[in-house]
């Protein structure tokens, strides 16, 4: 069975442009562009068929639909030769149920949605799959293409630095200098990316690639690219699947560039155009409150919408004033009775730490979205006994400095509410056993508090 995807503007304008094409935005209008499938041809398959083909493959070896991504090869990038793709068998992360998070906090079916247990550990892999498999087929096809090129945060030049080198594409990356963690700067340098480092932040960034991938050898690995947003839209279709293809009430998403909103958004929307769910969640879009130009225009129906200047925030990867999505994420919010919340510094390393006592390691981008989630149950916006997924978008491990100056109590507008740090003793049994029934006396009173 044979089916096509292909761009078109998001604004309506009339024209196909192919998926091998260097495109980025309507030539007509200037609008992003996004990738749109055959319906009718994949409607040619019933609803149980396409669930019992993608449970299937979750999880197989046959390349290369054994990645959360390609599984769904047939709704993400379809003509694709299966020998250009370029996988790290990237997604089917757990949906990990956080039991005890949630019962502190009165959410008793509260998940999280694990996207940074992937290869370069965040969700960005999802769709950097997709994009550089693209371009892998197209330099095939004789299309001269030199580099690939991204301005980042972090997360997304680890993603294309990693897939790049295995595709054997160079790669460029432009990274605002001293603006994200040592472990998110080593993971491009050690794929051998070019990396630049400039005195900007990730809006000055942005400005530079797309100065720099108008030269058409160069190509957009940025969001603003919806080939991206093809493989990050798979969270909604691995979610729906982890819940026995029923939809939660609630998903909420770390917001920055405002891509992921749109893509899990899309992915609910195709599930439901092709029968696979008869229901849509309810999407929340967390910003940082020191980078929140999507909560402003909220704040006013978006009526209007006013760029901002993004101030530092610990959560660094969503630190974007102007972000290139917002057509995006708006149009997907209105279609999703959405909501827009967002979080201070103190609310976002508390809620991380609640959730780490709890058995969890969560990036500070996941703070936001817990942060904003307590705040809107508690004004009840949404209820408690609602199921709740969590977008978790990134590992903790790549952001151990913010846990270190968390507990050492060293974060600028973060008064730590629950912090601890190793205990200084001499090696002696007996101080050792005194030092422990003291302190586990006090953690048995906190713990009864809580």
């Amino acid at each position: 069975m044979e089916f096509q995807a292909w761009f078109q503007c998001i604004s309506g304008c009339e024209g196909h442009h192919s998926l091998s094409e260097v495109i980025y935005a309507c030539p007509q209008c200037g609008s992003l562009l996004e990738v749109a499938h055959d319906l009718e041809s994949l409607r040619q398959k019933r609803p149980d068929e396409w669930k019992q083909l993608f449970d299937g493959r979750k999880h197989r070896n046959v390349w290369p639909y054994g990645s959360g991504v390609w599984g769904k090869k047939e709704w993400v990038c379809p003509a694709i030769k299966n020998e250009n793709v370029v996988s790290m068998y990237e997604g089917e992360s757990n949906l990990f149920w956080a039991e005890r998070l949630g019962k502190k906090l009165g959410i008793p079916e509260l998940w999280i949605k694990l996207c940074g247990n992937s290869h370069t550990g965040s969700f960005k892999d999802l769709g950097m799959t997709v994009l550089v498999s693209v371009v892998k087929d197209m330099i095939q096809k004789g299309k001269d293409i030199r580099a690939v090129a991204c301005a980042s945060t972090g997360d997304t030049s680890a993603a294309l630095a990693a897939y790049a080198a295995a595709a054997g594409i160079p790669a460029i990356v432009f990274l605002p200098k001293d603006k994200v963690s040592h472990e998110q700067l080593i993971q491009p340098l050690s794929n051998g990316a070019l990396v630049f480092s400039l005195e900007t932040d990730f809006d000055g960034c942005m400005n530079v690639v797309r100065e720099v991938t108008k030269k058409k050898s160069i190509y957009l690995a940025n969001s603003m690219n919806s080939l991206r947003i093809e493989g990050q839209k798979t969270v909604s279709i691995e979610i729906a699947q982890q819940f026995d293809w029923t939809v939660p009430d609630v998903v909420v998403i770390p917001g920055g560039n405002l891509g992921n909103i749109s893509a899990i958004g899309k992915g609910f929307l195709m599930m439901e155009d092709l029968g696979l769910i008869n229901k849509r969640p309810r999407l929340v879009c967390a910003q940082s409150a020191k980078a929140n130009p999507l909560y402003l225009s909220y704040q006013n129906g978006f009526n209007t919408f006013q760029p901002v200047k993004a101030k530092a925030t610990l959560a660094s990867a969503i630190q974007i004033g102007n972000p290139v999505s917002y057509q995006k994420a708006v149009k997907i919010l209105k279609q999703f009775n959405g909501i827009v919340e967002q979080a201070t510094e103190d609310e976002l390393g508390d809620a991380c730490a609640q959730a780490d006592r709890t058995g969890m390691f969560t990036c500070p981008h996941t703070g936001v979205a817990l942060a904003a989630l307590i705040k809107l149950v508690c004004r009840e916006e949404i209820k408690p006994t609602d199921k709740i997924v969590i977008i978790s978008t990134a590992h903790g491990l790549k952001f151990s400095d913010f846990k270190i100056n968390f507990h050492e109590s060293r974060l600028p507008e973060v008064v730590p509410k629950f912090p601890n740090l190793p205990i200084p003793v001499a090696p002696d049994v007996d101080q050792v056993l005194k030092t422990i029934d003291k302190k586990l006396e006090r953690y048995t009173e906190w713990i009864k508090k809580q």
